[in-house]
């Protein structure tokens, strides 16, 4: 069965994904990315991008997200929603989409416009034939629908 998450669930993860936006750290792209993480225990955790004058120091804001998940014990994820200034759905980028896929390929995936818009997909979606933690001989951790 996959993961399914309510309306309310859905705006909450918009709204939550547009006001962390806010908080970008962009000075050198000037692009700004806010994301909200649900987890399969019910909490939110956002993330914003964070760039850095290196340029390959920067953190995107999805695995910003993730991070804080991961470091206070949640790694069950549900849902998660990708805000943006841009007036195009604008997808996690390649090593965000390797990233996240370590914590499964059913979970939800919000890509939403400044106007209201949105669509949903999931990971596996995004990152097809995708390489993980079961080519490695372990179990991926993924939330299940039936837990």
């Amino acid at each position: 069965m996959p993961l399914s998450i309510t309306d309310e669930q859905r705006d909450t993860l918009i709204a939550m994904a547009a006001e962390a936006k806010t908080k970008s750290y962009s000075p050198y792209s000037k692009f700004r990315v806010g994301a909200a993480l649900l987890t399969k225990s019910g909490n939110i955790y956002t993330g914003c991008n964070v760039e850095n004058a290196s340029y390959g120091g920067a953190i995107c804001a999805e695995r910003t997200a993730y991070v804080k998940a991961v470091s206070e014990g949640d790694k069950y994820m549900v849902a998660l929603a990708v805000a943006t200034d841009a007036n195009a759905f604008t997808s996690p980028c390649g090593i965000c989409r390797q990233f996240v896929r370590e914590f499964g390929t059913s979970v939800i995936v919000i890509l939403t416009k400044p106007n209201g818009e949105f669509k949903e997909t999931t990971v596996g979606d995004l990152l097809p034939d995708s390489f993980g933690p079961d080519d490695l001989g372990f179990e991926t951790i993924e939330a299940t629908a039936d837990e």
